[in-house]
């Protein structure tokens, strides 16, 4: 078999080929009335809205029949009419029903003859009039179909993909939930996008890992790509439940009633140990990932540490080395929409972005900087590609100083010990604000105050050498950008934004389903120093396999922490540091015993992707000018700039 051309070639191929034909058969005039951006000349109001159920050819109640997803349809009527086909926008979720979406957690609602009313969000009110049908589908066990909701599982990633295989006639659909009346969607050219916060972001990434002809692209926003990467870090545990708690929180009650038999699956096959299971394998999107044939467009916050930002780091990195033409947007916050914090250029953004991928449309997205990365609070610059160009991994050691617990950071292999006794009532931010300072319950290195900026974008490692004093041991890792700056507040309740009561409208209303949302704004603080990577591990699963093992008290273990993904700059006048410690109060779960870790230095280090790679941590940390890299250690950045906020549906 021939190698498959890398997608991004391929684009370019075909584009190219275009171009060239419509410079032959198009008249000047018919080229320059070429559309580029979709308007809305349908009428919201008139819009079909109906339901099917769509057979996912699986039984995971066990009941003997084939369960059946809900999808809510809605759909322009002035296309079906005139003979064309529409493309789709999808939403795959659990929680239509039982937690709502978006920040006013908005539910479904429907009418007495079981057609959806309120779809929520924004997605159906803004697209539908500009020719799009949206699709909100319940997956298996929730709201109004049948199955079970297995966590990212088969039958979760099954429950999209079907729909998407009935829209290219691939699949069968109902018109109700038990009938024989086929539903075909001969309405639409199968032209599918998904898109989707948190589980649905995560669906969306399941769904692209199939390959599954028909969806053209994807939008995780704040995703999973890895399960067991949500439960755990190398063992540690980052949750006190597992996924049968997820489980039970989103299933429909009936739901609740039948599908005890996939429950206790659940627990089997997660077990609190964090040793990795069949059950995990299942669920890690990443090993699929050379199946994508989407396109994606990802978007992060970077203090998100509800889905951790590991999550995004693996699946673009893996991406990357598939061809997959990809897009990034990644904020100060939390785990936000990025409706709910830039607002306007979210809309406008999404919308060109539809359009080119589903309609086709040569509007320029495609040529624009691949990453938008929020660098303040409001204010943003663009990177021509992500990580830029130029970024290198630089390996950094650490060093003994003049105070025990205290030491230094850079290039040179030390020898030494630093040790730390674990004290699960101390965090991250506590470890930070006393970097300077012995204290027994971490292991600081610091660099001098920088002369340059210095920037840091992917991912990072730390491996450590440590001994431990008991059988069981928790390890932190954690990059700090020592300096006074003005943040978003992603540790609020708001995590990043303050919700206010003003509203702006994006689409059209109708009487069941407004377009107009509350309005946001910054929530911001200042602070002295910032956490901007993180990473966790249990010590006793320090092997590859992932298989815990009790430590011998006095014995040296090694371990890779995996930190998270970032794109952070250091300014100049700041410090860089790297803390080692254990168990983080508010991040892990505690361990059943609080050890004393001795890490030796010489078999410690810590990998950071700089941009302009080890040259440029040398020149900022010595200002040496025989260390300059070539390029600027920007390459490729556009200065910040202030989000202006537009009120009303202006675009």
């Amino acid at each position: 078999m021939p190698k498959r051309m890398p997608i991004t070639t391929w684009r370019l191929l075909a584009t190219a080929a275009a171009t060239a034909l419509l410079a032959v058969f198009l008249t000047p005039v018919m080229a320059q009335s070429a559309p580029r951006e979709s308007r809305p000349v349908y009428s919201y109001e008139k819009a079909i809205r109906e339901s099917v159920w769509v057979d996912t050819g699986l039984d995971g109640d066990g009941d003997g029949r084939s369960d059946r997803v809900a999808v809510d349809i809605v759909r322009p009527s002035e296309p079906a009419a005139q003979g064309r086909k529409v493309p789709v926008i999808m939403d795959a979720s659990p929680y239509y029903s039982c937690c709502g979406r978006g920040n006013e957690s908005q539910k479904k609602t429907y009418d007495a003859a079981g057609h959806v009313v309120q779809m929520p969000l924004f997605y159906d009110n803004y697209f539908v009039p500009r020719g799009y049908a949206f699709v909100g589908v319940d997956l298996a066990g929730t709201n109004r179909s049948d199955g079970c909701v297995d966590v990212g599982g088969p039958s979760d990633i099954q429950s999209a993909k079907a729909v998407i295989d009935w829209l290219n006639g691939r699949a069968r659909a109902y018109t109700s939930r038990t009938g024989t009346t086929p539903a075909r969607a001969t309405w639409t050219n199968g032209r599918t996008g998904m898109i989707g916060k948190s589980w649905d972001g995560t669906i969306a990434n399941g769904v692209a890992a199939t390959g599954v002809k028909g969806l053209k692209t994807i939008v995780p926003i704040s995703a999973i790509s890895s399960w067991y990467d949500y439960y755990f870090a190398k063992g540690a545990p980052l949750y006190d439940s597992g996924p049968d708690w997820l489980s039970s929180y989103v299933d429909s009650p009936d739901a609740r009633a039948r599908c005890a038999a996939v429950q206790q699956k659940l627990v089997d096959g997660a077990p609190r140990t964090g040793d990795w299971t069949p059950l995990w394998s299942a669920r890690d999107y990443v090993k699929n990932a050379s199946k994508v044939r989407a396109s994606v467009f990802l978007v992060h916050g970077m203090q998100d540490l509800n889905v951790r930002t590991k999550h995004f780091g693996q699946w673009w990195n893996a991406l990357a080395k598939n061809g997959v033409e990809r897009k990034i947007w990644l904020s100060q916050t939390g785990h936000v929409d990025p409706f709910d914090y830039r607002r306007g250029q979210w809309v406008d953004t999404l919308h060109r972005w539809f359009d080119h991928e589903l309609l086709g449309y040569d509007n320029g997205i495609d040529r624009e900087p691949m990453a938008d990365i929020e660098r303040h609070p409001d204010q943003w610059v663009t990177s021509t590609v992500w990580p830029p160009r130029g970024t290198a991994t630089t390996t950094l050691r650490p060093g003994q100083g003049s105070q025990a617990g205290v030491g230094t950071l850079g290039l040179r292999t030390r020898t030494g010990t630093e040790s730390f006794t674990d004290d699960p009532q101390l965090s991250e931010t506590d470890w930070a604000a006393h970097i300077d300072q012995s204290t027994p319950g971490k292991a600081g290195f610091i660099t001098a105050p920088l002369s340059k900026d210095l920037r840091v974008s992917g991912s990072s490692t730390v491996t450590v050498t440590v001994t431990p004093t008991t059988s069981t041991a928790h390890l932190s890792a954690v990059l700090v950008d020592l300096g006074p700056d003005t943040i978003r507040d992603y540790a609020d309740s708001g995590e990043g934004i303050t919700t206010l009561t003003d509203r702006t409208c994006w689409g059209a209303s109708t009487t069941g389903d407004s377009a107009c949302f509350k309005v946001t704004q910054a929530k911001k603080t200042d602070v002295a120093s910032t956490v901007f990577s993180r990473g966790w591990a249990d010590l006793g699963h320090y092997a590859p396999d992932l298989k815990g093992v009790p430590l011998t008290p006095g014995t040296a273990y090694t371990i890779t922490l995996d930190l998270a993904a970032t794109d952070h700059v250091v300014p100049k006048g700041h410090r860089l540091a790297l803390i080692v410690a254990g168990t983080d109060k508010d991040l892990i779960d505690p361990p059943s015993a609080t050890p004393t870790l001795t890490v030796d230095l010489s078999r410690t280090a810590a990998r950071v992707p700089f941009v302009g790679g080890t040259a440029a941590f040398a020149l900022a940390t010595s200002g040496s000018p025989a260390a300059a890299p070539a390029a600027t250690t920007l390459d490729g950045v556009r200065a910040p700039h202030t989000v202006r906020r537009v009120p009303g549906d202006n675009l």
